[in-house]
């Protein structure tokens, strides 16, 4: 049989056809936009989710040559949806979803600082507050939408509203419940009737039926079995939110083992029992063993992010070097930094340029470029953006070493920015950790198809994922580097601390 997974993303959507052995047979990517009416804001319509799911998936089938009828499932995970998509009864969206990164809730977020304890609501949930969370966007869309809230059915999340469109039936995984945070018991692993009432968010709101990852949700409808070139009836399986289900695809079962998924944003976790939440991290049920472990993480607003900002907005030449020529832009802005050591020779990017989530969690914060002279370039500022990003994956790593984790001296890192040696090295050499990666840049989508694997009857157990991982070699930690970095990113540190106040400023004015 084969294994159909896609992963639904905050710029582009990605599924893999792959067989019972985990081998590659077929991918497809659609790229998309974010819509950002202003600073700090974020929101996407469903459909453009709904139409990249369905053409990748088409892509995969039409490129196999595999017959329908040997294609077991699909499994779909998505980005945080934040609020997720407001519908009516009729499951029409009401408004675009706030997506993860939107950060305009600040009101409601200081609301729940000032009238609710934290150990109440770490209490229940695992987590504590801020914008990013989806229950605060809930609650923007009631204080200042009630045209749109007086109408709402349900928040659905990405993945789940495009699982309902393929397959008639609605249901939200654990994970994807968890990450919602505010409204979710995270030991009893139901939505709270004590949180809902304090926070005014009517539990009819939330889909009633909470599954596994590994659930079936329904059969796929004859509507997109023919656009898809599947079977009707082809069982379509919950999947989860892309952080947890990147680590799946790591083959991350165990304490101690830790996976950065580096895409557009940082997501950064390791899975435990329940005995290192945080409210300075995100903690939810994990993809595997749903109704045991947790998944805890933490994730910055920006990674990838920051490297394709540059591009756009400085690296016009590299674009139009890499249409003739087929290398890369980013990899043409990496050669352009030999000769710069660590450090960008003085230079210190703080990467918070859409605010940014833990372990600082503040919608505020912006990107800042310090150190700046007459002798630096703009290569200089391109390394140290990369460098900005490692800084941050460090300061979750240590957020969570403070709570007691114990994490292994190899970190997987998974995602696009993967792919970059150059940019892989710096990761280590700024944490500390050696960098593995998987043999195929596959990331979500892959963890997805074992989704389906487990789904289906194909495989019986979690562990069977571990067979199907293999590495490159590992990238290790440079040490002469790792120490001139430790002395920057004190400085990385401090620099946050000593601006935020003028961060905040700016932004009220």
């Amino acid at each position: 049989m084969y294994l159909l997974g896609t992963d639904i993303g905050t710029q582009g959507t990605k599924s893999v056809l792959v067989n019972e052995k985990g081998e590659l047979i077929s991918e497809g990517f659609k790229e998309y936009g974010v819509i950002t009416p202003r600073p700090s804001w974020a929101e996407q319509w469903p459909d453009i989710w709904l139409d990249a799911v369905v053409e990748t998936l088409a892509e995969c089938v039409k490129k196999s040559g595999v017959k329908p009828s040997e294609i077991a499932g699909v499994a779909i995970s998505g980005l945080y949806g934040g609020s997720g998509v407001p519908v009516d009864k009729d499951m029409n969206p009401l408004r675009p979803c706030l997506i993860w990164m939107d950060r305009r809730a600040r009101a409601e977020t200081q609301w729940v600082k000032d009238n609710i304890p934290k150990d109440t609501i770490f209490g229940i949930t695992g987590n504590y507050v801020d914008s990013y969370f989806g229950f605060t966007k809930m609650m923007w869309i009631r204080n200042n939408e009630p045209e749109v809230w007086n109408n709402i059915y349900q928040f659905v999340t990405p993945k789940d509203y495009v699982v309902y469109k393929l397959t008639n039936q609605l249901a939200i995984d654990y994970s994807s419940a968890g990450n919602i945070g505010g409204v979710f018991d995270i030991k009893k692993r139901t939505w709270s009737d004590e949180m809902c009432q304090i926070l005014n968010i009517p539990r009819r709101m939330l889909c009633e039926r909470i599954v596994k990852s590994s659930d079936i949700v329904g059969p796929l409808n004859q509507e997109f079995s023919n656009q898809i070139g599947l079977l009707e009836g082809t069982p379509v399986v919950a999947g989860g939110i892309d952080a947890p289900v990147a680590q799946l695809c790591a083959g991350v079962l165990s304490e101690g083992e830790h996976v950065a998924m580096a895409g557009t944003s940082m997501c950064w976790g390791s899975v435990h029992g329940g005995q290192y939440l945080t409210p300075g991290l995100v903690s939810m049920p994990y993809v595997v063993y749903d109704d045991q472990k947790i998944y805890t993480f933490g994730g910055s607003a920006t990674s990838g992010a920051l490297a394709r900002w540059f591009r756009d907005e400085f690296g016009q030449y590299e674009k139009e070097v890499s249409k003739n020529t087929g290398i890369s832009a980013y990899t043409l802005l990496e050669l352009e930094t030999n000769g710069i050591g660590p450090g960008s020779e003085g230079v210190i990017v703080l990467p918070y340029f859409m605010g940014d989530r833990s372990p600082i969690w503040d919608p505020d914060a912006r990107g800042t470029i310090m150190g700046l002279s007459l002798y630096h370039t703009r290569a200089h500022v391109y390394r140290a953006m990369l460098e900005a990003a490692a800084y941050s994956l460090r300061h979750n790593m240590e957020e969570a070493i403070k709570v007691g984790m114990k994490l292994d001296p190899d970190c997987w890192i998974v995602g696009g920015v993967a792919k970059s040696n150059f940019w892989v090295q710096i990761f280590a050499d700024i944490t500390g950790f050696n960098m593995k990666r998987l043999s195929k840049d596959v990331e979500a989508p892959f963890g997805d198809a074992f989704l389906v694997g487990l789904g289906t009857g194909v495989f019986d157990k979690p562990e069977q994922i571990k067979e199907w991982v293999d590495f490159r070699p590992v990238i290790t930690v440079n040490e002469e580097n790792h120490a001139l970095y430790n002395k920057y990113y004190k400085i990385f540190r401090d620099l946050y601390e000593n601006t935020k106040n003028i961060m905040k400023e700016l932004v009220e004015i």
